[in-house]
């Protein structure tokens, strides 16, 4: 059974290989290889996150070397539930991608699978440099897939993040470098473990180098001040993509849990909880400045990225708070924010092809065909992420609530308050505009709105492909919006054994020793053969 911690990089890996070997010909076999391993990646998954369940951490040594010297995959609570996630959110993405968004562009479906590559392996390596690598890998595909079909906004957001993630890149490196000069280990469980043997000169190294990771690791969660990248972005993307890309801050996320929760441990000396002040404060300031911009976006995409920038805030306040509740809190609100935002975003693309000229912008504009269930959709999803009582969001809030110490509720508590408070304004303000505002009759609303099929008919072209779906979105639309947003009643009626699952996962994540036991000492669990 140690042989399935690697299936969730093998799987999208050969997929997404074959994908990207065979692009040419009907687009419905492409979208068969892509659906069915994304499908097997879920199974896979849940397989993993049932095996995690015993609470033992297990590794595969690849090639059979064993840490510290080789290369290896490591499945405990955390890793398990963070792959689940992952292949949860691209599976509802990749079924809405499949109803003609994934022609608009060339290698959508292997690209995907690359990404999920990527994702996945930066989730299980037992690493930093593999961790580096991984990064790399999910940057690369990421590159192309926000380019995806063309358009002066997407390829000028593109540039910008192609720019901010090559520095981002630079300094993982040179962190990197610095970590494995003053340390001569990069096995994570090996540094928490010669990190607290450190003298004078080697600790300001390693002070140095651990700092410059929480920067690339900021910069990939979008943490203040390195998060205006994020919204114009996020905005640009293809909706399927910007689903997935929601998954991709919390790789940054899960990063800084990872290193600086083992690594700058307890048992770390003068450099334990390295990281928690700047965080702490730094998570505050990007939950403050998230709710302002939720409230100020005109455009339903720009304000579902906001919506994103805001769960960062929470999630990392939830990090500097430094507590198993806390750690378990966040990890349950994970749960909940990436698959709402990201269905969220998917929800923004089919009322921007319902809305004709008005798109997603947040106007009045011509009233979409499926507003009951359209209507239905954004009311669960609205409620849902401004944390409304009884869903999900607000039982994640709430166990971030009762987890702050007296000490920091006086900042957690009207800030995070406050943040809900602007979203669930800023929401019913778009809600309202979108389908309570909007005309029944699209000649008065858009006199000048041109029929992009009537002008093609006229020069003799044929209408675009797709084009049939702006009068109601079809079953593989549906189906992944509500894989999605569908995943808040779910959270909120088994709430009681995942929050047992994130509460066992962050007591896991603080029992720093039996990690690095399970790792360093090779025994029949552990072998990786």
């Amino acid at each position: 059974m140690n042989h399935l911690i690697v299936m969730p990089i093998l799987v999208p890996l050969i997929a997404g290989l074959a994908l990207l070997l065979n692009r040419d010909g009907s687009a419905t076999p492409r979208r068969i290889v892509g659906l069915t391993a994304t499908a097997l990646l879920v199974a896979v998954c849940a397989m993993l996150v049932f095996q995690s369940t015993d609470d033992t951490i297990r590794y595969y040594a690849l090639g059979d070397w064993q840490p510290p010297f080789g290369i290896i995959l490591v499945l405990d609570r955390l890793s398990a539930m963070m792959v689940m996630l992952t292949a949860v959110l691209a599976f509802g993405s990749l079924l809405f991608a499949s109803a003609g968004g994934d022609e608009e562009g060339s290698n959508f479906q292997g690209l995907f699978q690359l990404q999920l590559m990527g994702i996945n392996g930066a989730f299980l390596t037992g690493d930093l440099f593999n961790l580096f690598v991984f990064f790399e890998v999910l940057l690369i595909a990421s590159y192309s897939l926000l380019m995806h079909g063309g358009g002066k906004a997407r390829i000028h957001s593109g540039f910008h993040y192609v720019a901010l993630n090559l520095a981002g890149s630079a300094l993982f490196l040179i962190g990197v470098g610095v970590l494995y000069g003053a340390l001569g280990t990069l096995n994570m469980a090996d540094m928490a473990a010669r990190v607290a043997e450190l003298d004078g000169d080697r600790r300001v190294l390693v002070e140095a180098g651990a700092l410059l990771l929480l920067v690339v690791f900021a910069l990939k969660a979008a943490m203040l001040p390195l998060y205006f990248w994020l919204p114009r972005a996020y905005a640009s993307a293809p909706a399927p993509v910007a689903a997935l890309f929601a998954i991709m801050t919390k790789v940054g996320v899960y990063a800084i849990i990872r290193v600086f929760t083992l690594i700058f441990g307890p048992q770390a000396g003068s450099l334990a909880g390295l990281a928690q002040p700047w965080v702490w404060w730094l998570a505050l300031a990007t939950l403050a400045l998230g709710g302002v911009g939720v409230l100020s976006a005109r455009d339903l995409r720009t304000q579902a990225a906001y919506l994103i920038v805001l769960s960062v805030g929470t999630l990392l306040a939830g990090v500097g708070m430094n507590s198993t509740a806390a750690n378990a809190a966040l990890l349950y609100y994970l749960m909940h924010t990436t698959l709402v935002t990201g269905g969220l975003f998917l929800l923004a693309e089919t009322i921007s092809i319902q809305r004709g000229k008005a798109g997603a912008r947040i106007v009045r504009g011509r009233a979409v065909h499926q507003i009951a269930l359209l209507g239905g959709l954004f009311l669960l999803a609205a409620m849902t992420v401004a944390g409304v009582p009884p869903f999900s969001g607000a039982i994640g809030k709430a166990l971030l609530l009762q987890s702050a110490s007296p000490a920091q509720q006086p900042w957690l508590w009207p800030i995070l308050l406050i943040s809900s408070l602007a979203a669930i304004v800023a929401l019913s303000r778009t809600g309202s505009t979108l389908f309570w505002r909007a005309s029944s009759s699209e000649k008065n609303t858009d006199k000048h709105e041109k029929n992009p099929e009537r002008e093609q008919a006229d020069k003799g072209e044929k209408p675009e492909k797709g084009r049939k779906e702006a009068v109601s979105a079809g079953p593989l639309r549906i189906a992944g919006l509500l894989v999605l947003l569908g995943a808040s009643p779910v959270l909120m009626l088994f709430a009681g054994p995942l929050t047992e699952f994130t509460h066992a996962t962050a007591e896991q994540l603080a029992d720093h020793e039996a990690y690095i036991q399970a790792i360093l000492v090779r025994d029949s669990m552990g072998d990786g053969s």
